[in-house]
């Protein structure tokens, strides 16, 4: 039933969101040299490495590690970054990992590949075993702000909860924090 409904609403947030994924990517190609999209290596079930696409934040040549351990994020951001990340508006494209089953509506967040902590800490309990999605219990708790072991407590929770009524709880959610910019650091 999960992956149904992820399809379903994936498609229809498509179509919906469709003048809005044209006018970021126009935006993103006007204020910065680059891509459009970002494609980052990222760790999926059964930690399989799969490729997450992401409107452009941030310059190209950024290192390729966890926003948290930049030095100074800020200076890697594009003129229209900032605006992209606290509105989520950068996650877009992610959708297309929905469609073709790599991700999820609700799940972990896809780690990056070289984050062997986060890693690691979810494998040991099994979380490792969830397709990961675009927001997550996780996410909703403390989203950037949440240590490695918090997170990981989080998301061996939504593992033992897992349901469509609670992935519809964690959607609108989401929806709420989005609008009110919470959890977001940069």
């Amino acid at each position: 039933m999960k992956r149904i409904f992820d399809l379903v609403l994936a498609i229809l947030a498509g179509v919906v969101l469709l003048i809005p994924v044209f006018l970021v990517a126009v935006g993103v190609r006007l204020t910065s040299k680059g891509p459009v999209l970002y494609w980052s290596d990222r760790v999926g079930r059964n930690n399989r490495i799969f490729k997450m696409p992401k409107f452009r934040s941030m310059r190209v040549g950024t290192p390729t590690v966890a926003t948290h351990l930049l030095a100074d994020p800020k200076a890697h951001l594009t003129p229209i970054g900032s605006f992209l990340r606290k509105s989520s508006l950068d996650e877009l494209p992610q959708l297309w990992s929905i469609l073709v089953g790599d991700m999820s509506f609700v799940g972990p967040r896809p780690a990056l590949f070289n984050q062997h902590d986060l890693i690691a800490l979810r494998t040991r309990h099994r979380v490792h075993e969830l397709v990961p999605g675009l927001t997550g219990w996780a996410q909703i708790n403390g989203r950037d702000e949440l240590p490695i072991p918090d997170k990981v407590k989080l998301d061996v929770e939504y593992l033992q909860q897992q349901s469509l009524w609670f992935d519809s709880c964690i959607l609108w959610m989401t929806f709420v924090k989005v609008l009110r910019r919470d959890g977001i650091t940069h």
